[in-house]
């Protein structure tokens, strides 16, 4: 237990926190909104349930990984049919691949169910699931965001304790970070859409990853990973667009009601 609170070991510490930061903004984004489907008063304790759960569940992931890595960066089945699909499946790729496809369906269902609606107002009740289903959503959710986390974790260092501590720390951020996130999209309730699109290519970026390292090709052509560096900037022209969208329709309102007075 010493051995963790060397210099290297706190230096590699701080660096898996920020990592897991990073990483862990879409995993806080898709929480949020997952946890509006349960009763308006149990959604507080639905995220808390949820990523409490979900923290023990990493660190037991996490001891699975290291003690069983080989299973899932083996190859476990292949596909090829000629001239039109072709890859070779380990368990890392297809975790990617459901775990990315499952973000996609979720971001393009909510997206469908804004533009159907007819009141808003009275819309954002979310009893559509019990408690538990979306408690056991955040969870499962919750260890697709960190697999990928974990396994550059690996890459950083083979402490078991340092990787546990790092994620025991971010999980305590995301309880204090959730109700926040929460509160933020319940107040303004425009970026909800702005949400769900950042969702839908997070679902892109990691159904890309999981078709790379799967080594999907399709008629002929290579799945290529999103880097982070694409990700990040077309979350930043999002973001950009969204506030110059608002700003600019505030005029358009101003110039409006001016002209009609």
């Amino acid at each position: 237990m010493a051995d963790l609170f060397t210099l290297d070991n706190l230096f590699t510490l701080m660096m898996l926190l920020l990592l897991q930061m990073v990483l862990g903004f879409d995993n806080l984004l898709y929480i949020s909104i997952e946890s509006k489907r349960a009763p308006t008063d149990k959604q507080k304790l639905v995220r808390r349930w949820g990523i409490l759960i979900a923290i023990g569940l990493r660190i037991i992931l996490l001891f699975v990984i290291v003690n069983a890595i080989e299973f899932f960066q083996g190859e476990l089945f292949s596909l090829n049919i000629r001239g039109l699909f072709s890859g070779s499946f380990n368990g890392h790729s297809l975790i990617v691949i459901f775990g990315g496809g499952f973000i996609i369906y979720t971001a393009l269902k909510e997206i469908t169910h804004l533009l159907s609606v007819q009141d808003l107002g009275q819309e954002g009740g979310g009893s559509s699931r019990s408690m538990f289903s979306v408690i056991t959503w955040i969870v499962v959710m919750n260890l697709v965001f960190s697999f990928d986390s974990i396994l550059s974790a690996l890459a950083l260092t083979d402490v078991f304790m340092v990787m546990a501590v790092a994620i025991i720390l971010s999980g305590i951020m995301m309880l204090v970070l959730a109700d926040h996130v929460s509160v933020f999209l319940e107040k303004n309730r425009m970026y909800e859409v702005l949400g769900l699109f950042v969702l839908f290519i997070v679902g892109i970026m990691l159904v890309s990853e999981g078709g790379h390292l799967a080594h999907i090709t399709l008629a002929g052509h290579p799945v290529e990973q999103m880097s982070k560096s694409t990700f990040y900037f077309v979350l930043i022209i999002l973001f950009v667009v969204e506030v110059v969208q608002s700003r600019y329709q505030k005029k358009l309102l101003a110039n409006g009601s001016g002209k009609k007075g």
